[in-house]
């Protein structure tokens, strides 16, 4: 909580007066202002996870939260000073102000009529505290930024000024950095198409921060023009323009009005035009990348998305001292983010591929070095393990674990339809015998309903299916499988016979 609590003071001491000239300030001042500032929030959520992502908004924020009609959305009221708590939030995705909501917008009949009333809207939305409240989130990145530099200076100089075991110290966390940049290099090679996120870590905060500090400057010299780029979502099937339209002509009307100047690909504001149905929603985006890419840096073949990873943990409702288990998990994304959200249980990691055990460990690595450029000192580390294993032959004690979330083989660019025959049954029943009868629960997703089903019709005996969650897995329908584990004890094939399991 100490990190949320220094995020959201030096969010309060951000200032607005130096953007006076763009946007007016009024009132006794524009911290109080600020401070009391309410706007409403939208956020972009894992679909299927909508009332996961409600329940930690109410929780963290204690504020009240509606879910959207369309589907992955959730809109909740804060004050600007919890600005900083919500991008601490584990479920969302990407987050944006929103300007203004139109439940049931009416649409003319001809596409001109429509694009042209686009136009006019521009001019009629209630900006001003929407960009207030970007101006607030930017300045507060930049300050984020600095404090990056800040701290790694800071280490730098205690480690130096150290002396005996101390100077030892920084030579296992030099070589502690510089094994995990290589790890990342070889990891890189295996895999192309891997986005390189490490240097983030180490350079790219020092860099960023020259530039913000010529940035900065040069608005003192001369004044800004904001540059922005309008982003159009639009579902449904009896709408009469396109996307394309709706942007080009809804952003022309905005160039117009603020005289910004558009820009597709470097832009300072994006506006969102968001269109479901009859519902329209248009906003200003916050984040500039989704918040799930918050703790991978070696990515494999199939890399869940964080955020994800979080609402399938949720589901199980982990109590302190669990025993969490991913026996599949391929990069590690379940076991990092629940040892980054759930520290006071014990998370186990584990894959049979010797890659996808590596890539786990070196993300482990990457979180640890991340954690300790932020506090300046080396980490006692975090409560988790990799292991490589056999997921039909773990290495685990009957009924030792509490819970168990893994993302199953989906049999499209990991293993096969047939395989997963096979696969399915032998998992969940070697689940069965690890998982403590009566308290034990699983989540498991899968692309493959149709196998699962078969395999969980055989296994009523010791699995009970709770709850399923449909979700959305870059285009293909999957589902989430809540499980819990009947008090029935887990009686080996083997023992069946007269003989005795290993275990």
């Amino acid at each position: 909580m100490s990190d949320v609590q220094e995020a959201t003071n030096q969010l309060l001491d951000v200032s607005l007066h130096e953007h006076q000239k763009s946007i007016p300030v009024t009132g006794s001042g524009p911290r109080s202002e600020s401070q009391h500032l309410q706007v409403t929030i939208g956020a972009t959520v894992p679909t299927g996870f909508e009332q996961t992502a409600a329940d930690e908004v109410r929780e963290k924020l204690g504020s009240s939260c509606k879910i959207s009609k369309d589907r992955g959305k959730i809109y909740f009221d804060i004050s600007v000073e919890s600005l900083a708590q919500v991008h601490c939030l584990r479920s969302v995705d990407n987050l944006f102000v929103v300007v203004k909501e139109f439940k049931d917008y009416p649409f003319k009949e001809t596409k001109e009529e429509v694009l042209k009333d686009f136009e006019e809207l521009a001019g009629k939305l209630p900006w001003s505290d929407p960009l207030k409240v970007w101006k607030i989130n930017t300045s507060f990145k930049k300050k984020k930024t600095k404090r990056k530099k800040i701290n790694q200076n800071s280490s730098k100089e205690k480690i130096n000024n150290g002396q005996g075991d101390k100077t030892d110290e920084r030579d296992d966390k030099k070589g502690f950095i510089n094994n995990t940049l290589d790890s990342h290099i070889l990891d890189y090679y295996e895999n192309p198409a891997i986005k390189e996120e490490i240097s983030t870590l180490v350079g790219d905060d020092l860099a960023s921060c020259k530039d913000e500090k010529d940035e900065s400057s040069k608005e003192e010299t001369q004044p800004e023009v904001l540059k922005f780029r309008v982003t159009c979502n639009r579902a449904g099937e009896k709408h009469c323009f396109s996307s394309n339209e709706a942007a080009r002509d809804f952003g022309g009307a905005i160039q117009d009005y603020f005289k910004w100047k558009a820009d597709m690909t470097n832009f300072d504001v994006e506006v969102l035009l968001n269109i479901h149905d009859k519902e329209i929603v248009v906003g200003i985006a916050l984040t500039e990348e989704s918040l799930h890419r918050r703790n991978i840096t070696h990515f494999g073949p199939t890399t869940l998305r964080s955020t994800l990873a979080y609402g399938m943990l949720r589901l199980c409702a982990p109590q302190p001292t669990d025993i969490i288990v991913d026996p599949m998990c391929g990069t590690g994304a379940i076991p990092i983010e629940g040892a980054t959200e759930w520290s006071n249980c014990y998370h186990i990691a584990g894959d049979n591929n010797p890659l996808a055990v590596n890539r786990a460990a070196n993300n482990i690595s990457s979180l640890l070095t991340k954690s300790q450029i932020k506090e300046g000192k080396v980490s006692w580390g975090l409560p988790i393990d990799a292991v490589q294993w056999d997921i039909c032959n773990l290495p685990l004690r009957t009924g030792s674990v509490d819970i168990i979330v893994t993302d199953m083989p989906f049999g499209k660019r990991m293993g096969s339809k047939k395989r997963n025959w096979n696969l399915y049954p032998a998992c969940l029943r070697e689940m069965s015998r690890v998982c403590r009868p009566g308290t034990g629960r699983a989540a498991l997703l899968t692309q493959d309903k149709k196998c699962f089903a078969k395999a969980l019709s055989g296994m009523g005996h010791v699995w009970r299916k709770v709850h399923t969650v449909w979700v959305n897995i870059g285009g293909l329908h999957a589902a989430v499988y809540l499980l819990k584990r009947t008090p029935q004890a887990f009686i080996h094939p083997s023992e069946q016979d007269g003989e005795r399991t290993p275990w």
